[in-house]
């Protein structure tokens, strides 16, 4: 399970294995110029400065026989200016492989990093608007940015010290093998006692590795709710309760780390420990050799160099451990949202529509959201040019109904046709595409005027972006601004009013030139002038269009072809104003005489 989870995180490198490889072939030579240095203790202690020969304890192999042949043949000096000359090329070419296995491998941790988080930004693009009633904002940043870095440690850190590491272990390890054999089996019987307890601390790391990015979402969550909704903390006064939140999960958060910590920091002093004491055992016992003449003090330098040297590739190996497992946490909530699959998805014989010649149909729709019903079947047709209202109390589905038009949600009974044809059948960006809206809570991005206006059309012309604006009655205010449409609106349109933002989001409705257009509550936030100005517009935008308007404004309302009134999830009343403002005991008469006359209502 490990194996295949940690398979999968290195799978975002496969696009770059090519530059993988040649990090990993660096890192090969790098650890062999390790090896080859400390190799280089031999000829230097026996040759140069005791000028004995070289003594191993058993056989070598025939051309490390020939090799250590020559070596002893070499006169002293000359075989000090070798092993100078050779020390200088050997550093030189570790420290440009060095150079280029960390470029080449913090390459690859980038690319992969680039790599994810464009998935991640896709995938969100791609799932359900369910999906996102089930997922706090916060917890999804968190993932793209706190997760995908703990991936990125893994691979140009933790992949880099994995190899790195291991070629070293290897190289000496084969050292080892060849000056003394039977000592390097007893050696590599360190290798349990230190493997057991790491994997046993790097499974309780990968938990709480888990919880801490856990607790990171719940800290990003936080900001960003006070953040975007700083008003509303400092007009009720209530930053101190939102300060000792901050504190408890930021108090939570280090609590988890400290646990990781603790476990991560163990790791070092407990490899060493073990190896160092065993390190002294072999000492004692190679030393033996040394004083009864079995080999040189060159060979018993050497054996111990590499000995301790594999220390330190343990320790590193442990550390590798711990980052590994923090990734492979990581990699779980990235694979989270990776493998969600849209519950909204399009047929592989999915149409295009091109415009809208006909009406909408509600053909007996049901919608539940888990197991709250919203709608019971709906019947409703919306004819091409009429203009559909939709009122009711607060939660019985307005919003819902008109979603299920541009599909962002399916109904689970019945069908929602257009041109006598179920939305099913098209594809999902010819459907959208043929269909506007102006939401309640005005959406405007951190963008230009412009740039806001033209966001459904980016090949609009200047002409027709100034057209919307002034069908909108907001090209007036828009030129009184110092840069004109060129003025940027600050982050969700902060710097302007809510009727601005509201009629520069109709603009942006307008100029996409909609077959469908569906204004949910879009004047809410309109003064009584600004909205008679935006209620001309929309008389005039409708003609050959199906507009649906989710109004709480009713007396604006008495131009609908239609309207309709929901409880309980069911259309209850239909039909004109005035045919319905003379219904005794009417619904619409009732929310009516509550709202526009001011009398007690229920």
């Amino acid at each position: 399970m490990i194996f295949s989870d940690y398979f999968s995180m290195l799978r975002f490198t496969k696009p770059h294995r090519k530059i993988f490889a040649l990090a990993v072939f660096f890192m090969m030579f790098t650890a062999l110029f390790d090896c080859v240095s400390i190799g280089m203790i031999l000829p230097m202690t026996d040759r140069v400065m005791i000028g004995k020969e070289i003594v191993f304890p058993n056989k070598l192999p025939a051309f490390a026989e020939g090799f250590i042949t020559v070596v002893n043949n070499i006169p002293r000096v000359k075989l000090l200016y070798l092993i100078a000359y050779g020390l200088a090329i050997l550093f030189f070419l570790k420290g440009l492989f060095t150079f280029l296995q960390t470029y080449f491998m913090s390459k690859v941790g980038q690319l992969a990093v680039r790599d994810i988080r464009n998935k991640i930004y896709s995938k969100l693009q791609d799932v359900s608007l369910e999906y996102f009633t089930r997922k706090r904002g916060g917890e999804l940043i968190s993932r793209i940015t706190n997760d995908v870095r703990h991936v990125e440690n893994a691979v140009s850190y933790g992949v880099t010290d994995l190899f790195y590491q291991s070629f070293q272990v290897m190289f000496f390890a084969i050292m080892i093998f060849v000056i003394h054999w039977r000592l390097a089996l007893l050696v590599f019987a360190l290798v349990p006692l230190i493997s057991v307890p790491i994997v046993k601390i790097g499974r309780r790391l990968r938990k709480l590795s888990k919880q801490s990015q856990e607790r990171m979402a719940d800290i990003n969550s936080l900001l960003i709710e006070t953040i975007n909704g700083v008003r509303i903390v400092r007009a009720f006064s209530m930053e101190e309760y939102e300060v000792g939140k901050f504190k408890k999960q930021n108090q939570d958060f280090f609590k988890v780390m400290m646990k990781s910590v603790k476990r991560t920091a163990i790791l070092a002093p407990m490899t060493e420990f073990f190896g160092a004491t065993f390190g002294a055992v072999i000492f004692a016992w190679v030393g033996r050799g040394v004083v009864s003449g079995d080999f040189s003090f060159g060979v018993f330098a050497v054996f111990l160099g590499s000995l301790f040297s594999m220390i330190r590739p343990f320790k590193k190996l442990s550390q590798v451990n711990s980052i590994n497992q923090q990734a492979l946490a990581a990699n779980e909530r990235i694979y989270d949202i990776l493998n969600s699959q849209p519950s909204v998805t399009e047929g592989k014989d999915a149409i295009n529509l091109d415009r809208v010649s006909g009406g909408v149909v509600f053909d007996r729709v049901s919608f539940r959201y888990e197991d709250d019903i919203v709608l019971n079947e709906i019947v409703l047709e919306a004819k091409q040019g009429e203009i559909i209202a939709i009122v009711g109390p607060s939660g019985v589905g307005k919003s819902t109904l008109v979603d299920l038009i541009a599909r962002f949600y399916d109904p689970q009974e019945g069908r929602v046709i257009i041109d006598g044809q179920d939305v099913r059948n098209f594809t999902i960006k010819s459907l959208r595409a043929n269909i506007a809206m102006v939401t309640q809570e005005t959406i405007l991005f951190n963008d230009s005027v412009r740039g806001n206006i033209s966001y459904g059309r980016k090949d609009a012309s200047e002409d027709d972006i100034i057209r919307a604006a002034k069908e909108a009655y907001a090209h007036d205010f828009i030129m009184k601004f110092p840069q004109g449409y060129d003025t940027f609106i600050g982050d969700r349109g902060v710097k302007l009013s809510g009727g601005e933002r509201q009629r520069i989001a109709i603009a942006r409705a307008i100029l996409k030139n909609p077959s469908i257009l569906i204004l949910d509550e879009a004047t809410s936030q309109l003064d009584a002038e600004s909205e008679r100005l935006v209620q001309l517009t929309l008389n005039r935008i409708v003609k050959g269009r199906t507009v649906f308007i989710i109004g709480h404004r009713l007396s604006s309302l008495r131009n609908a072809s239609k309207i309709i009134v929901l409880m309980g999830g069911r259309i209850v009343e239909q039909g004109r104003h005035e045919v319905l403002i003379n219904k005794e005991s009417g619904v619409y008469r009732r929310l009516f005489e509550t709202q526009v006359l001011n009398l007690p209502g229920t």
